[in-house]
């Protein structure tokens, strides 16, 4: 089965969480700096989740051009991983809410390890469909970067029961590393 309905559908539901988190940004009740600088925190949470979910759109994108096919599993896991990236808002609001405390930061970044799993699990997943000698393998290669972005984020949620600012820089570091796509799935498209 082809994956452009997989796609088209992931990327709808992708946009549908984009917009509804800036739908989230509430102007400030002052016109002037003080206003502005009130919501801070608040467009900063934004900017930290706009960016994550533009992380997962980008790999997806990248994963899906070198799927050569796509199953009911793989399905199935892509449903998951959307899943979890829509709670994205949710968490990115409570946040903003209730000005970076515990309980809203740690449940932020357990969001983030369960759409890193699940991302994980729907690279498993296609793998799985492909025979060991097709290049998917290859330009997937290992999963150290996962593997390690997995370790961050329990880290992170461990911190923000401790220091919620260290917790927010870890879930920020685990970002700043998937920033850039993977340099093999670019050169072999």
């Amino acid at each position: 089965m082809k994956s452009s309905r997989l796609e088209a559908f992931s990327d709808g539901v992708i946009a549908i969480i984009i917009t509804i988190m800036v739908l989230e940004l509430k102007a400030p009740e002052e016109a002037n700096l003080k206003g502005l600088l009130s919501i801070a925190p608040v467009f900063i949470g934004y900017l930290v989740s706009f960016a994550y979910v533009g992380i997962y759109w980008n790999s997806h994108h990248h994963l899906f051009q070198i799927t050569e096919k796509v199953n009911g599993k793989i399905l199935w896991s892509n449903l998951h991983l959307l899943f979890w990236l829509s709670l994205i808002p949710f968490t990115t609001s409570w946040i903003g809410e209730n000005h970076i405390k515990s309980l809203p930061v740690a449940l932020y970044g357990f969001v983030f390890l369960m759409s890193g799993i699940a991302f994980l699990m729907l690279k498993m997943q296609i793998l799985n469909t492909h025979d060991k000698s097709a290049p998917i393998y290859e330009m997937i290669g290992s999963h150290k970067k996962e593997h390690l972005s997995l370790v961050v984020y329990i880290v992170g949620i461990c911190f923000a029961f401790v220091n919620t600012n260290i917790a927010i820089i870890c879930f920020m570091g685990v970002g700043a590393i998937w920033f850039l796509p993977d340099r093999r799935i670019e050169r072999n498209n």
